[in-house]
């Protein structure tokens, strides 16, 4: 059977998938979503969150561009938090507890709602090419599907094998089987692949736990959105709770160390190192004498509990033994033993920085078959190659995002530039220019690109606009303003702050570490100096942080003008790494494998060291390089 044929073709309903699907649909791609169960779609099949360290910028990001994740982050949310407040705001992330149940719902209902986007529930189990252009899919169930452009989402699925102590079964996640034939059919093409680990914790039943000897831990009492589009959140949010593991705990669980898949050798994929599993941070850690947990809701109506930080294969009679040790859980019921999978994955490198593949033309891959781990990684991954895949069935450039623009660039280039061998995960320090990339700015930095794609609606475009203008608006008030000394020192008294000897600028006062701009504003009668925006941020606070943080912004863009010189420079594609002579050997042959498309690529490759770019910039700008005979 033959079907009627689409635009692009997405495979995969998880987040990347949804993500991809959708963004394709929204720039006017006629898109249909394969998946292996529609019931899956948006599912949370890990940790029922969203968020946290340098994720939570991407899903801020996700949002800016129009994505999903944010609008059914905050639908579904039972706890927000803003993590890193101690610290500077370029490392603030915020974090969200969600209901799994209430998330995949939305994410679905938003699909069904999106014109241009159709959905089956099937399985892919090969590719149709026509020399190096892809043509279509085939199906388990022998259809052909004709399309113009592919992009694969498979996650842990593509020959998953589930692992709980001695015991191993084909799966991509609990309850769910594997998926077989698109590693074959990726091999045939010239693809090579690679195995990696992930894992998950037990669920316990939240009604056996004794929550008298735990350490609760409350949201925010005002809670910030993920979405710019967001008004109003739930009035009430759910406690999260902490305890920790203790060398009795750690002694029942080296118990089984010995059926260990991890330590025997039966499984052979790397695991991502931060993010380990319990027994291995008890291995690796041995001079550590306990561990926290965080115990984490699944959702409004259910008992069901999350055991954030208890990551692990053991056997269940042993997971089982060492969890009623832990203070709070001697009488807990464990719904769900934890588990490690294994999956396929084909190193990134194989990727333009589009997530069209190198050897394929119209095939884009995003999410964990590219190595990466967590559902804001492969969110982000998702809207890229899904925009990107509707953009190359337009005939138009691709989008590519720079590392000083996003954090999604950051992701995309260490993927690209170094590929990874391990699970990848996106941390603050990650990227260089984080005071610019903060969660709070995401709108303004990628709102108004978005909508140049087709991404974006015209009623967001128009409120980050609002909300750009009300910012430069109280920004220039403050500086223009000025407070005296008889209205700001009994505020300044108030905080254990010097007083001011004479009249200043607004913007002067507020520069004090320990001076918040709002409450400056409101304590002496300035308040009428702050616009009203719509959503729950605050517009203080966003000028503050602006304030603040002039100088250090500034020398980041100075930073960045000098790295865009290198990301002009474009890599010939005939230029013959391996015949460069007064190059490191191992910079010949990882230059040959990655194949950079500019010198700002090639000088993030590890093992390429400065000189060696230097060689590469008086070869490339003089037009004198050995070339290869047939062009990779």
């Amino acid at each position: 059977m033959k079907d009627e044929g689409y635009d692009i073709v997405v495979v995969g309903g998880g987040h990347a998938g949804s993500e991809a699907a959708a963004a394709a649909a929204r720039m006017g791609a006629r898109t249909l979503l394969i998946t292996m169960s529609l019931e899956a779609i948006g599912r949370m099949s890990c940790n029922p969150a969203i968020g946290g360290i340098g994720k939570g910028q991407i899903a801020r990001e996700i949002d800016a561009l129009g994505g999903l994740m944010g609008l059914a982050t905050d639908e579904s949310g039972l706890q927000f938090r803003m993590l890193n407040r101690s610290k500077g705001p370029a490392v603030w992330s915020p974090r969200a507890q969600c209901d799994r149940f209430m998330y995949a719902d939305a994410v679905r209902r938003m699909l069904e709602a999106q014109p241009n986007l159709f959905m089956r529930s099937d399985m892919v189990v090969d590719l149709l090419t026509e020399g190096d252009r892809i043509t279509g899919v085939i199906t388990q169930l022998g259809v052909e599907i004709p399309a113009k452009a592919i992009v694969l989402t498979s996650g842990t699925f593509m020959n998953g094998q589930i692992h709980i102590g001695d015991r191993s079964y084909g799966g991509g996640r609990m309850g769910e089987g594997a998926s077989r034939g698109l590693t074959g059919a990726l091999h045939e093409l010239g693809f090579e692949s690679g195995r990696l680990k992930t894992g998950t914790p037990p669920r316990l039943d939240g009604r056996t736990i004794d929550y008298s000897k735990l350490e609760v831990q409350e949201g925010d009492a005002e809670p910030v959105p993920f979405s710019y589009m967001t008004d109003a959140l739930p009035e009430k949010q759910l406690c999260c709770w902490i305890t920790f593991t203790d060398p009795e705990v750690h002694d029942v669980l080296r118990t089984g160390f010995d059926r260990s898949p991890m330590f025997v050798g039966r499984i052979q994929g790397t695991g991502p190192r931060y993010c380990p599993s319990i027994e291995d941070k008890i291995d690796r850690f041995a001079d550590k004498d306990r561990h926290q947990l965080f115990l984490e809701p699944e959702g409004w109506n259910t008992h069901e509990i999350y055991v954030n930080g208890f990551s692990t294969s053991l056997p269940e009679e042993v997971q089982m033994d060492a969890i009623r040790r832990v203070p709070g859980l001697e009488s807990v019921h464990m719904l769900r033993p934890g588990y490690a999978i294994e999956y396929d994955y084909f190193p990134p490198y194989q990727l333009r920085y589009s997530l069209e593949t190198k050897t394929v033309r119209g095939l884009f891959f995003a999410g964990q078959i590219n190595g990466t781990t967590g559902y804001e990684e492969a969110g982000a991954q998702g809207l890229i190659a899904g925009a990107n895949a509707a953009r190359f069935v337009q005939e138009k450039d691709q989008m590519v995002l720079k590392r000083s623009e996003a954090y999604i660039g950051v992701l995309i280039d260490d993927l690209v530039a170094k590929g990874t061998e391990e699970p990848y995960r996106m941390f603050t320090s990650r990227a260089e220019h984080r005071m610019m990339l903060r969660q709070d700015n995401a709108d303004e930095r990628l709102s108004a690109l978005g909508a140049e794609m087709g991404l974006v609606s015209d009623e967001r475009l128009k409120r980050m606009e609002a909300r750009r203008e009300a910012r430069t608006g109280l920004l220039n008030a403050v500086r223009s303003t000025s407070i005296t000394a008889e209205a700001a020192n009994p505020f300044l008294a108030s905080l254990d702050s010097a007083p001011v000897r004479q009249t200043d600028r607004i913007s002067k006062v507020a520069l004090r570490p320990e001076v918040n701009l709002g409450a400056l504003l409101r304590k002496t009668g300035f308040s009428d100096l702050i616009p009203p925006i719509e959503g729950l941020e605050r517009v203080e606070d966003m000028v503050e942080i602006d304030l603040k943080y002039e100088g250090y912004v500034e020398r980041e863009r100075g930073l960045i003008e000098k790295m865009e010189q290198l990301e002009a420079l474009p890599m010939p594609n005939d230029l013959d790494y391996l015949d460069i002579q007064n190059i490191s050997t191992e910079a010949r042959e990882k230059l040959d494998r990655i194949r950079p498309e500019n010198l700002g690529q090639a000088s993030r490759i590890s093992g390429v060291s400065p000189s060696d770019v230097s060689v590469l910039m008086v070869m490339v700008k003089s037009g004198r390089f050995p070339r290869l005979t047939v062009v990779k």
